[in-house]
């Protein structure tokens, strides 16, 4: 499967040939007939800032890791993509990602206390800031989090190899041969007959004997190690993790709370925003995505299932609940009718590079907001109008409970969200 992006360049270059989108859910290539096991669907895709690895996680728990050819030559060099855009770097196709590893994030568990089953698959994968070169990353199931380090290493291979009738001369072997005979038995090189004597010791010695080299060689390998857990925090599915701008700290939210962790603190989290009312019954929204401000460490963004944004910060006070800046649609205020609340709900948010602006996504359309305009979204873009007409078979069906997230590009030029019938918007 080839990802592309799009490189700026500071100088007129041609442009790269056009994008071939191919439609997977799983990787490698499979027979038409052949089945789709659900452990191999595809869950959690996530891009390096940097653009030169993405992680890709699976039902099955696993985490796969690409890099770009770019990102494995430079993996030891600390290069800044603004620092290569003053080098006038340019790439004049679109880049093409190789297996980079794997490894086995999450276990299918139990919990015994609910007596419900705890499912392996990956709901998010988060990079981490790069220290000393390494590679960090969070991968998070339904309950637990955990933080993964990505580490090159080169190790020293030996292979075994057979090779019949190979010609092996050596001095040392040709000395012991002469030393198992008498004087008499070697031969004189006066009578030209040695160079024969020679050769023939060679030929009848080695050449009849298979024989078995062992040749040594690097190889260039990453391995990952789980460097700290993050568990029994939230009695909801997580559903959204997001690493804080100061490369210390995150935070996961599931239905009702968001809690604050420290990368280095694995027992202890802060619970920072908690919707949870006091009487369940008088439950009218739950939190659907959150995500940290890609600036202002202290700024972080949530969305509910009513369709606002609130917007907090946390220096305001330690439980942000009342002191958030709320997006809401006012224009989507006014009519209202059965399916309005159920398509309002945002299922994913994320903020632009600069974080001026936040894209979001419901059911019907993808939003792009300014943080300084709280009435209205300034761009509104109608991903399923088609379906409106529909909407009460989509109800019975629960298709209109389906999930679709969002994404930016990495210029702020470009969105991708999700559709039906195998198409990308």
């Amino acid at each position: 499967m080839n990802f592309s992006t799009r490189h700026p360049s500071t100088r007129a270059s041609p442009s790269p040939p056009p994008l071939e989108w191919k439609f997977s859910q799983v990787f490698g290539e499979k027979a038409p007939d052949e089945d789709i096991q659900d452990v191999d669907i595809i869950s959690a895709v996530e891009f390096e800032k940097s653009g030169d690895y993405v992680a890709v996680g699976d039902r099955g728990g696993r985490v796969i890791i690409f890099e770009t050819k770019h990102g494995k030559d430079t993996a030891g060099q600390h290069y800044s993509r603004n620092h290569l855009e003053q080098l006038e770097f340019v790439s004049l196709s679109h880049p093409k990602y190789q297996y980079k590893t794997e490894f086995q994030s999450h276990e299918p568990e139990f919990d015994y206390l609910k007596s419900v089953e705890i499912e392996e698959k990956i709901n998010k994968v988060k990079w981490c800031t790069r220290p000393n070169g390494s590679l960090f990353i969070l991968s998070t199931n339904d309950k637990t989090i955990k933080l993964w380090k990505i580490k090159d290493q080169n190790v020293k291979k030996a292979k075994e190899m057979d090779l019949p009738h190979q010609f092996v001369s050596s001095e040392n072997a040709l000395l012991a041969e002469r030393s198992f005979m008498s004087e008499q038995d070697i031969p004189s090189s006066v009578n030209g007959n040695y160079q024969e004597w020679k050769e023939n010791v060679v030929n009848n010695t080695f050449l009849s004997q298979e024989m078995h080299s062992k040749f040594a060689y690097n190889e260039d390998t990453a391995y990952a190690r789980c460097r700290r857990g993050y568990a029994h925090a939230h009695d909801f599915n997580i559903k959204s993790i997001s690493n804080n701008s100061d490369g210390e700290t995150f935070i996961s939210a599931d239905d009702l709370r968001i809690n604050l962790w420290n990368l280095e603190i694995s027992n202890q989290s802060f619970n920072i925003i908690d919707m949870k009312p006091s009487n369940m019954e008088d439950l009218t929204e739950v939190i659907t995505s959150a995500e940290f401000h890609p600036i202002h460490c202290n700024l972080l963004a949530y969305s509910s299932s009513r369709g606002f944004i609130r917007i907090v910060d946390m220096r305001q006070s330690a439980l942000c609940d009342y002191s958030a800046r709320m997006l809401q649609d006012v224009e989507f205020q006014g009519s209202r009718s059965f399916f309005t609340e159920i398509v309002a709900s945002i299922s994913d948010i994320k903020f632009s590079h600069d974080g001026r602006h936040i894209l979001s996504r419901d059911y019907m359309n993808l939003k792009l907001w300014d943080v300084h305009m709280d009435s209205s979204p300034v761009a509104t873009f109608k991903i399923h109008e088609h379906l409106r007409p529909k909407l009460c078979d989509l109800y019975n069906n629960d298709s209109i409970f389906d999930k679709f997230d969002c994404c930016i590009s990495g210029d702020g030029l470009h969105f991708a969200t999700g559709s039906y019938r195998f198409t990308t918007t």
